[in-house]
Protein backbone atom coordinates (compact mmCIF):
# COMPACT_ATOMS: atom_id res chain seq x y z
CA UNK A 1 0.00 0.00 0.00
CA UNK A 2 1.39 3.40 -0.96
CA UNK A 3 2.17 5.77 1.87
CA UNK A 4 -0.77 8.03 2.70
CA UNK A 5 -1.10 10.63 5.39
CA UNK A 6 -2.63 9.45 8.65
CA UNK A 7 -5.51 11.50 9.98
CA UNK A 8 -5.39 10.31 13.61
CA UNK A 9 -2.90 8.65 15.95
CA UNK A 10 -3.87 6.61 18.96
CA UNK A 11 -4.15 3.03 20.19
CA UNK A 12 -6.51 0.08 20.18
CA UNK A 13 -7.52 -0.96 23.69
CA UNK A 14 -7.97 -4.74 23.66
CA UNK A 15 -8.52 -5.71 27.30
CA UNK A 16 -5.15 -5.00 28.90
CA UNK A 17 -3.47 -5.00 25.49
CA UNK A 18 -2.71 -1.64 23.89
CA UNK A 19 -1.89 -1.51 20.18
CA UNK A 20 -0.46 1.78 18.85
CA UNK A 21 -2.06 2.53 15.48
CA UNK A 22 -2.45 5.21 12.85
CA UNK A 23 -5.79 5.91 11.21
CA UNK A 24 -5.73 6.11 7.41
CA UNK A 25 -8.63 6.82 5.06
CA UNK A 26 -9.67 3.61 3.29
CA UNK A 27 -11.75 5.37 0.64
CA UNK A 28 -11.33 8.35 -1.66
CA UNK A 29 -13.68 10.32 -3.84
CA UNK A 30 -13.08 10.52 -7.59
CA UNK A 31 -15.99 12.86 -8.27
CA UNK A 32 -15.19 15.89 -10.40
CA UNK A 33 -15.63 19.20 -8.61
CA UNK A 34 -16.45 22.52 -10.27
CA UNK A 35 -15.83 26.15 -9.35
CA UNK A 36 -18.36 28.91 -9.44
CA UNK A 37 -17.56 31.64 -11.97
CA UNK A 38 -19.01 34.88 -13.26
CA UNK A 39 -20.56 33.86 -16.58
CA UNK A 40 -19.87 37.22 -18.26
CA UNK A 41 -16.10 37.32 -17.78
CA UNK A 42 -15.20 33.92 -16.24
CA UNK A 43 -14.06 35.48 -12.97
CA UNK A 44 -13.90 33.17 -9.95
CA UNK A 45 -16.67 33.47 -7.37
CA UNK A 46 -15.31 32.90 -3.86
CA UNK A 47 -16.86 32.66 -0.43
CA UNK A 48 -15.42 35.11 2.03
CA UNK A 49 -15.64 34.78 5.80
CA UNK A 50 -16.99 38.06 7.08
CA UNK A 51 -17.73 39.11 10.65
CA UNK A 52 -21.32 40.32 10.83
CA UNK A 53 -20.56 42.86 13.60
CA UNK A 54 -17.51 44.49 12.03
CA UNK A 55 -18.50 43.85 8.40
CA UNK A 56 -15.01 42.80 7.45
CA UNK A 57 -13.30 39.64 6.24
CA UNK A 58 -11.43 37.70 8.93
CA UNK A 59 -8.60 35.17 8.74
CA UNK A 60 -8.74 31.51 9.76
CA UNK A 61 -6.72 32.23 12.93
CA UNK A 62 -9.48 34.56 14.14
CA UNK A 63 -12.19 31.94 13.77
CA UNK A 64 -13.31 29.81 16.71
CA UNK A 65 -16.27 27.62 17.71
CA UNK A 66 -19.45 28.43 19.60
CA UNK A 67 -22.75 26.78 20.44
CA UNK A 68 -25.88 28.70 19.49
CA UNK A 69 -28.49 28.56 22.20
CA UNK A 70 -32.24 28.47 21.56
CA UNK A 71 -32.53 32.25 22.00
CA UNK A 72 -29.66 32.90 19.58
CA UNK A 73 -27.00 33.47 22.24
CA UNK A 74 -23.53 32.27 21.19
CA UNK A 75 -21.65 30.24 23.82
CA UNK A 76 -17.91 30.12 22.93
CA UNK A 77 -16.26 26.68 23.09
CA UNK A 78 -12.48 26.40 22.91
CA UNK A 79 -10.24 23.45 22.06
CA UNK A 80 -9.07 23.39 25.68
CA UNK A 81 -12.66 23.02 26.85
CA UNK A 82 -13.08 19.95 24.64
CA UNK A 83 -9.71 18.48 25.63
CA UNK A 84 -10.61 18.55 29.33
CA UNK A 85 -13.76 16.48 28.86
CA UNK A 86 -13.59 13.07 30.64
CA UNK A 87 -13.75 10.98 27.45
CA UNK A 88 -11.73 7.73 27.72
CA UNK A 89 -11.79 7.37 23.94
CA UNK A 90 -10.00 10.67 23.25
CA UNK A 91 -6.95 8.83 21.86
CA UNK A 92 -8.12 5.26 22.16
CA UNK A 93 -10.23 2.90 20.07
CA UNK A 94 -11.83 1.01 22.93
CA UNK A 95 -13.21 -2.43 21.97
CA UNK A 96 -16.37 -3.14 23.97
CA UNK A 97 -17.66 -6.38 22.41
CA UNK A 98 -17.25 -9.03 19.70
CA UNK A 99 -20.35 -9.94 17.69
CA UNK A 100 -21.19 -11.86 14.48
CA UNK A 101 -20.87 -9.71 11.38
CA UNK A 102 -24.53 -10.22 10.40
CA UNK A 103 -25.59 -8.41 13.58
CA UNK A 104 -24.52 -5.11 12.02
CA UNK A 105 -27.21 -3.41 9.97
CA UNK A 106 -25.70 -1.99 6.74
CA UNK A 107 -27.73 1.18 7.38
CA UNK A 108 -25.30 1.96 10.20
CA UNK A 109 -22.22 1.85 7.93
CA UNK A 110 -20.37 5.15 7.62
CA UNK A 111 -16.82 6.07 6.58
CA UNK A 112 -14.15 3.34 6.37
CA UNK A 113 -10.55 3.47 7.62
CA UNK A 114 -7.47 1.26 7.67
CA UNK A 115 -5.72 0.76 11.00
CA UNK A 116 -1.96 0.64 10.52
CA UNK A 117 0.41 -0.64 13.20
CA UNK A 118 2.39 2.34 14.51
CA UNK A 119 5.94 1.12 15.03
CA UNK A 120 7.68 -2.22 15.44
CA UNK A 121 6.38 -2.96 18.98
CA UNK A 122 2.82 -2.76 17.68
CA UNK A 123 3.34 -5.56 15.10
CA UNK A 124 2.84 -8.48 17.52
CA UNK A 125 -0.36 -7.34 19.29
CA UNK A 126 -1.73 -6.07 15.95
CA UNK A 127 -1.22 -9.50 14.38
CA UNK A 128 -2.72 -11.19 17.44
CA UNK A 129 -5.95 -9.17 17.18
CA UNK A 130 -6.12 -9.70 13.42
CA UNK A 131 -5.77 -13.49 13.67
CA UNK A 132 -8.23 -13.65 16.58
CA UNK A 133 -10.84 -11.84 14.48
CA UNK A 134 -10.19 -14.20 11.56
CA UNK A 135 -10.54 -17.35 13.62
CA UNK A 136 -13.64 -16.22 15.52
CA UNK A 137 -15.33 -14.96 12.33
CA UNK A 138 -16.61 -12.04 14.39
CA UNK A 139 -16.22 -8.28 14.28
CA UNK A 140 -15.22 -5.98 17.10
CA UNK A 141 -17.48 -3.16 18.25
CA UNK A 142 -15.53 -0.17 19.53
CA UNK A 143 -15.87 3.43 20.63
CA UNK A 144 -13.49 6.19 19.54
CA UNK A 145 -13.35 9.98 19.37
CA UNK A 146 -12.71 11.79 16.09
CA UNK A 147 -13.22 15.40 14.99
CA UNK A 148 -14.66 16.59 18.23
CA UNK A 149 -17.16 13.86 19.04
CA UNK A 150 -17.35 10.25 20.21
CA UNK A 151 -18.22 7.70 17.55
CA UNK A 152 -19.09 4.03 17.19
CA UNK A 153 -16.98 1.72 15.04
CA UNK A 154 -16.70 -1.84 13.77
CA UNK A 155 -13.33 -3.58 13.30
CA UNK A 156 -12.93 -6.38 10.76
CA UNK A 157 -10.14 -7.98 8.75
CA UNK A 158 -9.56 -7.06 5.10
CA UNK A 159 -6.76 -9.17 3.60
CA UNK A 160 -3.98 -8.73 6.17
CA UNK A 161 -5.15 -5.38 7.50
CA UNK A 162 -7.58 -4.43 10.26
CA UNK A 163 -10.21 -2.08 8.87
CA UNK A 164 -12.58 0.07 10.88
CA UNK A 165 -16.01 1.17 9.68
CA UNK A 166 -17.54 4.15 11.37
CA UNK A 167 -21.06 3.32 12.54
CA UNK A 168 -24.00 5.57 13.15
CA UNK A 169 -25.45 5.38 16.62
CA UNK A 170 -28.68 3.35 16.76
CA UNK A 171 -30.75 6.46 17.54
CA UNK A 172 -29.42 8.10 14.36
CA UNK A 173 -31.23 5.54 12.17
CA UNK A 174 -34.68 6.73 11.22
CA UNK A 175 -37.65 4.41 11.53
CA UNK A 176 -39.07 3.83 8.00
CA UNK A 177 -42.57 5.04 8.80
CA UNK A 178 -44.72 5.91 5.81
CA UNK A 179 -42.10 4.69 3.33
CA UNK A 180 -43.60 1.34 2.31
CA UNK A 181 -46.55 1.30 -0.14
CA UNK A 182 -49.78 1.96 1.71
CA UNK A 183 -51.89 -0.01 -0.76
CA UNK A 184 -52.60 -3.73 -0.55
CA UNK A 185 -50.82 -5.54 -3.39
CA UNK A 186 -50.86 -9.27 -4.15
CA UNK A 187 -47.82 -10.74 -5.89
CA UNK A 188 -48.55 -14.00 -7.69
CA UNK A 189 -46.22 -16.99 -7.79
CA UNK A 190 -45.91 -16.64 -11.58
CA UNK A 191 -44.55 -13.11 -11.18
CA UNK A 192 -42.10 -14.26 -8.53
CA UNK A 193 -40.96 -17.11 -10.82
CA UNK A 194 -40.22 -14.64 -13.62
CA UNK A 195 -38.42 -12.33 -11.18
CA UNK A 196 -36.30 -15.29 -10.04
CA UNK A 197 -35.55 -16.14 -13.67
CA UNK A 198 -34.43 -12.55 -14.29
CA UNK A 199 -32.18 -12.63 -11.21
CA UNK A 200 -30.64 -15.92 -12.33
CA UNK A 201 -30.09 -14.56 -15.84
CA UNK A 202 -28.37 -11.40 -14.63
CA UNK A 203 -26.28 -13.55 -12.31
CA UNK A 204 -23.35 -12.21 -10.31
CA UNK A 205 -20.77 -9.57 -11.15
CA UNK A 206 -17.21 -8.82 -10.17
CA UNK A 207 -17.41 -5.41 -8.47
CA UNK A 208 -13.90 -4.63 -9.72
CA UNK A 209 -15.29 -4.57 -13.27
CA UNK A 210 -17.76 -1.76 -12.49
CA UNK A 211 -16.78 1.85 -13.13
CA UNK A 212 -18.25 5.34 -13.17
CA UNK A 213 -19.46 5.96 -16.75
CA UNK A 214 -20.69 9.45 -15.92
CA UNK A 215 -17.31 10.59 -14.55
CA UNK A 216 -15.53 9.24 -17.65
CA UNK A 217 -17.95 11.09 -19.91
CA UNK A 218 -17.36 14.34 -17.98
CA UNK A 219 -13.57 13.89 -18.27
CA UNK A 220 -13.85 13.35 -22.04
CA UNK A 221 -16.02 16.44 -22.38
CA UNK A 222 -13.50 18.54 -20.40
CA UNK A 223 -10.61 17.25 -22.53
CA UNK A 224 -12.47 18.07 -25.75
CA UNK A 225 -13.38 21.59 -24.62
CA UNK A 226 -9.84 22.27 -23.39
CA UNK A 227 -8.45 21.35 -26.83
CA UNK A 228 -11.06 23.46 -28.62
CA UNK A 229 -12.96 20.50 -30.00
CA UNK A 230 -16.69 19.95 -29.98
CA UNK A 231 -17.72 17.29 -27.43
CA UNK A 232 -19.13 14.13 -29.00
CA UNK A 233 -22.89 13.75 -28.96
CA UNK A 234 -24.06 11.15 -26.51
CA UNK A 235 -26.62 8.60 -27.68
CA UNK A 236 -30.18 9.46 -26.80
CA UNK A 237 -31.51 7.34 -23.94
CA UNK A 238 -34.17 4.81 -24.79
CA UNK A 239 -37.66 6.08 -24.05
CA UNK A 240 -39.04 4.60 -20.88
CA UNK A 241 -42.72 3.85 -21.33
CA UNK A 242 -45.24 3.29 -18.61
CA UNK A 243 -45.34 -0.30 -17.44
CA UNK A 244 -48.81 -1.60 -18.17
CA UNK A 245 -48.22 -5.35 -17.92
CA UNK A 246 -45.83 -6.52 -15.22
CA UNK A 247 -45.65 -10.07 -16.57
CA UNK A 248 -44.80 -8.83 -20.08
CA UNK A 249 -42.14 -6.49 -18.69
CA UNK A 250 -40.54 -9.34 -16.72
CA UNK A 251 -40.56 -11.66 -19.73
CA UNK A 252 -38.97 -8.98 -21.93
CA UNK A 253 -36.35 -8.27 -19.28
CA UNK A 254 -35.39 -11.95 -19.13
CA UNK A 255 -35.10 -12.13 -22.92
CA UNK A 256 -32.99 -8.97 -23.16
CA UNK A 257 -30.72 -10.11 -20.31
CA UNK A 258 -30.11 -13.43 -22.08
CA UNK A 259 -29.45 -11.70 -25.40
CA UNK A 260 -26.95 -9.33 -23.76
CA UNK A 261 -25.05 -12.35 -22.48
CA UNK A 262 -25.08 -13.98 -25.91
CA UNK A 263 -27.58 -16.63 -24.89
CA UNK A 264 -30.54 -17.76 -26.93
CA UNK A 265 -33.74 -16.91 -25.06
CA UNK A 266 -35.61 -20.20 -24.70
CA UNK A 267 -39.24 -20.49 -25.64
CA UNK A 268 -40.11 -22.68 -22.67
CA UNK A 269 -40.67 -19.82 -20.27
CA UNK A 270 -42.91 -17.93 -22.68
CA UNK A 271 -44.91 -21.01 -23.63
CA UNK A 272 -45.40 -21.99 -20.06
CA UNK A 273 -46.54 -18.49 -19.24
CA UNK A 274 -49.08 -18.51 -22.07
CA UNK A 275 -50.52 -21.81 -20.86
CA UNK A 276 -50.73 -20.49 -17.32
CA UNK A 277 -52.42 -17.35 -18.60
CA UNK A 278 -55.01 -19.49 -20.41
CA UNK A 279 -55.62 -21.50 -17.27
CA UNK A 280 -56.03 -18.32 -15.29
CA UNK A 281 -58.51 -16.96 -17.82
CA UNK A 282 -60.51 -20.20 -17.52
CA UNK A 283 -60.54 -19.88 -13.75
CA UNK A 284 -61.80 -16.30 -13.98
CA UNK A 285 -64.58 -17.40 -16.37
CA UNK A 286 -65.97 -19.48 -13.46
CA UNK A 287 -69.42 -20.98 -13.94
CA UNK A 288 -69.47 -20.35 -17.69
CA UNK A 289 -66.37 -22.46 -18.19
CA UNK A 290 -67.90 -25.23 -16.10
CA UNK A 291 -70.98 -25.36 -18.30
CA UNK A 292 -68.95 -25.65 -21.48
CA UNK A 293 -66.88 -28.45 -20.03
CA UNK A 294 -70.08 -30.24 -18.96
CA UNK A 295 -71.52 -30.10 -22.49
CA UNK A 296 -68.32 -31.46 -24.01
CA UNK A 297 -68.19 -34.32 -21.52
CA UNK A 298 -69.41 -37.62 -23.03
CA UNK A 299 -70.42 -39.09 -19.69
CA UNK A 300 -72.45 -36.01 -18.80
CA UNK A 301 -74.25 -35.99 -22.17
CA UNK A 302 -75.18 -39.68 -21.91
CA UNK A 303 -76.35 -39.20 -18.34
CA UNK A 304 -78.77 -36.46 -19.38
CA UNK A 305 -79.95 -38.45 -22.43
CA UNK A 306 -81.10 -41.40 -20.25
CA UNK A 307 -84.89 -41.07 -19.69
CA UNK A 308 -86.29 -41.09 -16.22
CA UNK A 309 -87.63 -44.53 -15.33
CA UNK A 310 -91.38 -44.34 -14.76
CA UNK A 311 -93.55 -47.32 -13.79
CA UNK A 312 -96.51 -48.77 -15.65
CA UNK A 313 -97.83 -48.41 -19.17
CA UNK A 314 -96.67 -44.78 -19.40
CA UNK A 315 -93.13 -45.94 -19.99
CA UNK A 316 -94.26 -48.42 -22.67
CA UNK A 317 -96.38 -45.89 -24.50
CA UNK A 318 -93.58 -43.31 -24.43
CA UNK A 319 -91.11 -45.76 -25.91
CA UNK A 320 -93.65 -46.72 -28.59
CA UNK A 321 -94.22 -43.08 -29.53
CA UNK A 322 -90.48 -42.41 -29.81
CA UNK A 323 -90.06 -45.45 -32.06
CA UNK A 324 -92.97 -44.46 -34.25
CA UNK A 325 -91.64 -40.91 -34.62
CA UNK A 326 -88.44 -42.19 -36.30
CA UNK A 327 -88.63 -42.33 -40.09
CA UNK A 328 -86.25 -45.26 -40.54
CA UNK A 329 -86.16 -47.51 -37.48
CA UNK A 330 -83.28 -49.95 -37.50
CA UNK A 331 -83.61 -53.71 -37.56
CA UNK A 332 -82.21 -54.08 -34.10
CA UNK A 333 -84.83 -51.69 -32.74
CA UNK A 334 -87.69 -53.66 -34.35
CA UNK A 335 -86.32 -56.96 -33.10
CA UNK A 336 -85.95 -55.76 -29.53
CA UNK A 337 -89.46 -54.29 -29.60
CA UNK A 338 -90.95 -57.61 -30.79
CA UNK A 339 -89.05 -59.54 -28.15
CA UNK A 340 -90.23 -57.16 -25.47
CA UNK A 341 -93.87 -57.45 -26.59
CA UNK A 342 -93.68 -61.26 -26.72
CA UNK A 343 -92.18 -61.44 -23.28
CA UNK A 344 -94.89 -59.17 -21.93
CA UNK A 345 -97.67 -61.37 -23.39
CA UNK A 346 -96.11 -64.57 -22.01
CA UNK A 347 -95.75 -63.01 -18.59
CA UNK A 348 -99.31 -61.80 -18.56
CA UNK A 349 -100.63 -65.23 -19.63
CA UNK A 350 -98.62 -66.99 -16.98
CA UNK A 351 -99.86 -64.59 -14.35
CA UNK A 352 -103.48 -65.26 -15.34
CA UNK A 353 -103.05 -69.01 -15.02
CA UNK A 354 -101.20 -69.02 -11.71
CA UNK A 355 -102.92 -66.26 -9.71
CA UNK A 356 -106.52 -66.40 -8.21
CA UNK A 357 -109.23 -64.63 -10.21
CA UNK A 358 -110.01 -61.86 -7.68
CA UNK A 359 -106.41 -60.54 -7.97
CA UNK A 360 -105.75 -61.40 -11.62
CA UNK A 361 -106.15 -57.82 -12.91
CA UNK A 362 -103.91 -56.17 -10.37
CA UNK A 363 -101.37 -59.01 -10.53
CA UNK A 364 -101.21 -58.86 -14.32
CA UNK A 365 -100.17 -55.19 -14.14
CA UNK A 366 -97.37 -55.82 -11.70
CA UNK A 367 -95.08 -57.98 -13.94
CA UNK A 368 -95.72 -55.60 -16.81
CA UNK A 369 -94.36 -52.69 -14.77
CA UNK A 370 -91.19 -54.58 -13.91
CA UNK A 371 -90.64 -56.38 -17.21
CA UNK A 372 -90.61 -53.35 -19.49
CA UNK A 373 -87.88 -51.35 -17.71
CA UNK A 374 -85.73 -54.46 -17.26
CA UNK A 375 -85.73 -55.26 -20.97
CA UNK A 376 -85.18 -51.57 -21.92
CA UNK A 377 -82.24 -51.35 -19.57
CA UNK A 378 -80.75 -54.57 -20.98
Amino acid sequence: MRQVRSIWNGAISFGLVSIPIKLVNATESHSISFRQIHTEDGGRIRYRKVCELEDREVTQAEIGKAYEDADGTMIPITDDDLAQLPIPTARTIEIVAFVPADRIDPLQMDAAYYLSANGVPAAKPYTLLREALKRSRKVAIAKYALRGRERLGMLRVVDDVIAMHGLLWPDEIRVPEGVAPDTSVTVRDKELDLADALMDTLGEVDLADLHDDYREAVEEMITAKASGEQPADSPAPAPSGKVLDLMAALEKSVREAKESRGEQPGADAGAETDEEADEEADEEAGAETGKKAEVRSISSRSARATPKQTPGKKSTSTATKKTAAGKKPTASTSTSAKKSTGATKKTAATAKRTQPKPTTKSTAKTPTKKATPRKRTA
